[in-house]
C-alpha cells in the first residue's frame, strides 16, 4: 500500500498484567460516586468496523483487517474488552492481559503508538536540577505498564533519567518508541544538541526527533536551515522520523518550501478549548500527523467551560474516568495523545481502559463543538495574544 496518509492498526506491547478478577465498580475522578463498568463490545466488532465514520476528517484510514500479530483461534471466549486479549506469558504459564494500543502510520512509513507517556509537566526539571531518582522510578513503572511511546525533550532536563528508566525497565529497544526534542527557544548548534541528547539517553538512535518550538527563528530562512539539519540527522539513521512541535501554519509553510523530507509529525497543545482553527485541515492536506499535549486541560486547569460536564456524562456511560474520555477524544480523531502522571496506579488504569472503548463520531463532535465556546491556552502564552486561536 502506498503511504499517502497516516493510518491506524493495532499492536500488542509485551507488557504483562495482573489477571485478578475485575472490580464491580470503576474508580472515578473529581469526587464523584463509583460507577459500574460498562459492558464493552467484542474486539472482533472493532477490528471489522470503520475506526471513524468520517475518514476525510481525520488522519487515519479505517481498519479493515486484524492486526499483524496472530490471535489464537480459541481466544474469542477469553476476550474481555475491546483492545485486550488473554494470552500465555513467555513461559507458557498463566494467561496475562495484553492491551492493544492503536498505532498511527506516519508519512515516512514508520508507526507511532497513539498513547504516549510524556516526561514534561509532572516530571519537568526547571533549570535542569539534580538527578532525580523518582523520575526514573515512575518512568520505569510506566514502561513496565505498557507505555512504550516515551516523549522526552532536552528542555525537560530529564533525558538522563529517561535513559536510566529505559535501561532499568528491560524492554527491548526495538519495542520502544522514543521521542526527544531540540530546544527551539534559541539558536544553537543542532548536531551538537542532538548528540548530547543521544548521550544522555544512552541510545544509538531515537524514533522521532522534533524541533520543540519555532520561536528561535527571526525569519523563514532560520526555520529552513534548522530543518535541513534535521534532514541530515534523519539521513544518518540516528532519527528514524523527524518533525516539529508548536508549529503553526506559517511555520510549516516556511519549512515545506525547501524541505526534502516532509515533517512526519507536529506536536501541539490540543484540547477542546484549543483546537487551532483550520490547522488540522492543513496537516491532513500534507499528511503530517498530530500529537496532542495538554489534552486534559479542561479538567486539570482552572478554566470554566462546558466540556467537563460532557466528559462526566460519557464517563458514566463507558464506566471510565473523565481523563480517559479526554484521551479518547484525541485518539478517535486520529491524533496521538500524550499523558503524564506521577501516580503509577493512574498510569496502569489508563493503559488498561483507554484501549477498551471508543467514542462515537457524534460524541467526538459534541465535545468538539462544546469546546469552541471557550478559548484557553495553557502553555507558551508569552508568544501569543490572549485571543490568538491559531
Amino acid at each position: 500500500m502506498a503511504v499517502d496518509a497516516p493510518f491506524v492498526k493495532f499492536m500488542a506491547p509485551q507488557a504483562h498484567w495482573d489477571t485478578s478478577p475485575r472490580p464491580e465498580t470503576a474508580p472515578t475522578e473529581r469526587g464523584s460516586a463509583p460507577r459500574p463498568f460498562a459492558r464493552q463490545p467484542s474486539m472482533t466488532s472493532l477490528m471489522t468496523s470503520t475506526w471513524a465514520a468520517d475518514t476525510t476528517a481525520i488522519l487515519i484510514h479505517p481498519i479493515t483487517s486484524r492486526p499483524t500479530h496472530a490471535i489464537p483461534s480459541d481466544s474469542a471466549s477469553k476476550m474481555n474488552s475491546i483492545g485486550s486479549v488473554w494470552k500465555p506469558d513467555a513461559t507458557g504459564q498463566s494467561p496475562k492481559q495484553v492491551p492493544y494500543i492503536p498505532h498511527l502510520k506516519l508519512n515516512d512509513g514508520n508507526e507511532v503508538p497513539m498513547l504516549a507517556y510524556g516526561l514534561g509537566t509532572a516530571n519537568f526539571k526547571k533549570g535542569g536540577g539534580s538527578y532525580d531518582e523518582k523520575i526514573v522510578e515512575i518512568t520505569t513503572a510506566a514502561i513496565k505498564a505498557g507505555y512504550f511511546h516515551l516523549d522526552g525533550a532536552a528542555v525537560y532536563g530529564n533525558e538522563e533519567e529517561l535513559g536510566a528508566a529505559i535501561k532499568a525497565a528491560g524492554v527491548p529497544r526495538e519495542k520502544l518508541y522514543v521521542t526527544t526534542k531540540l530546544a527551539g527557544t534559541k539558536k544553537e548548534p543542532i548536531q551538537q544538541a542532538f548528540e548530547t541528547s543521544l548521550r544522555k539517553l544512552g541510545l544509538d538512535y531515537v524514533d522521532l526527533y522534533l524541533i520543540h518550538a519555532p520561536f528561535f527563528a527571526d525569519a523563514d530562512a532560520d526555520l529552513q536551515a534548522a530543518w535541513a539539519e534535521l534532514e541530515a540527522i534523519h539521513a544518518s539513521g540516528r532519527a528514524r522520523s523527524i518533525g516539529v512541535s508548536n508549529f503553526l501554519q506559517p511555520h510549516l509553510e516556511a519549512v515545506l518550501k525547501t524541505a526534502k523530507v516532509t515533517p512526519a509529525l507536529n506536536q501541539i497543545e490540543f484540547h477542546p478549548y484549543l483546537q487551532h482553527g483550520d490547522l488540522l485541515a492543513f496537516h491532513r492536506r500534507h499528511a503530517i500527523a498530530v500529537s496532542c499535549y495538554g489534552p486534559l486541560t479542561p479538567i486539570t486547569r482552572d478554566v470554566q467551560g462546558p466540556v467537563p460536564a460532557i466528559w462526566t456524562r460519557l464517563a458514566g456511560k463507558y464506566g471510565v474516568s473523565e481523563s480517559e474520555i479526554g484521551i479518547r477524544w484525541c485518539i478517535d480523531q486520529g491524533l496521538v495523545a500524550l499523558t503524564t502522571s506521577s501516580k503509577e496506579d493512574r498510569l496502569q488504569t489508563y493503559m488498561t481502559r483507554v484501549p477498551g472503548f471508543k467514542l462515537t463520531p457524534k460524541e467526538v463532535e459534541e465535545i468538539t463543538e462544546a469546546g469552541k465556546a471557550v478559548h484557553y491556552r495553557a502553555f507558551w502564552n508569552k508568544y501569543f495574544e490572549d485571543d490568538d486561536r491559531r
